[in-house]
């Protein structure tokens, strides 16, 4: 175990990044906890407020420490301990950050709304990116390289521009997702490049307007795709950060 731990961790310099993504994930959790504690009055917590009653979102302090660990560990010897002191107070940063992406998003408290799933999701997508180059995915699929491929110029342009390209493709037919992840692995974005686009797409809307079967085909697909994948989505979004408040019905205008 030790001789991994240094082959692999240590020695390519990865213990920052290691301690980054686990202050990260444990500082989104802890956050969830304390603020679900305090919507439920719970506990001994409390919202932080400043002077006339402000209240002071979580994100605050987040940028702070987000400033400070990221300038910090680029000026830091990442072998050395200075190095992974800034990565774990950048990772508390992050955490706290992205806990209200979709404040920033939005411009506005959606903390616990249907907006602020945007939250959870976007911190679950972060931590599965960094975990995934944790365990040795390059970007752009570089990792697929062998070392005489790595030494040819040419080699490495082709395969980067190539997968760029199919990541953008799986991009344009509306799959964020697919998009990201083909990032970093390579045959996630062939996937996405190669399958039908979601019917909403810039894809879509554009080649799909002449060709009626493949729009429906694409229409019949998104219905089943979301009928299987969205609940347990949902409900699995819902047990990280919270079930987001009933959104209350309008009462119709009967002037």
């Amino acid at each position: 175990m030790g001789h991994w731990w240094y082959r692999n961790i240590v020695e390519p310099g990865k213990l920052p990044l290691l301690l980054a993504l686990g202050a990260f994930v444990l500082t989104f959790v802890v956050t969830r906890v304390i603020t679900r504690l305090i919507r439920a009055g719970k506990g001994p917590f409390g919202n932080v407020t400043g002077a006339g009653g402000l209240h002071i979102h979580h994100v605050v302090p987040g940028v702070v420490l987000t400033v400070v660990g990221g300038f910090g560990l680029v000026a830091s010897d990442r072998h050395a301990f200075g190095g992974g002191l800034f990565a774990v107070v950048f990772g508390i940063g992050a955490g706290l950050v992205l806990d209200e992406f979709a404040l920033i998003l939005h411009l506005h408290d959606v903390y616990w709304t249907e907006d602020g799933r945007k939250s959870v999701e976007v911190v679950v997508l972060t931590a599965a990116l960094v975990g995934l180059i944790l365990v040795g995915f390059s970007p752009f699929g570089v990792n697929d390289l062998t070392e005489g491929e790595l030494q040819d110029r040419g080699t490495v342009i082709s395969t980067v521009a190539g997968n760029f390209l199919l990541s953008l493709v799986a991009l344009t037919k509306g799959k964020l997702r697919t998009a990201i992840f083909g990032v970093i692995v390579p045959v996630v974005a062939l996937v996405g490049a190669v399958r039908l686009a979601r019917p909403g797409s810039y894809w879509a809307r554009r080649l799909y307007r002449r060709r009626p079967r493949a729009r429906a085909r694409s229409i019949l697909r998104d219905y089943h795709h979301d009928r299987r994948w969205l609940r347990p989505g949902l409900a699995f979004q819902d047990w990280i950060g919270g079930r987001p408040d009933p959104t209350p019905s309008r009462v119709p205008d009967r002037r």
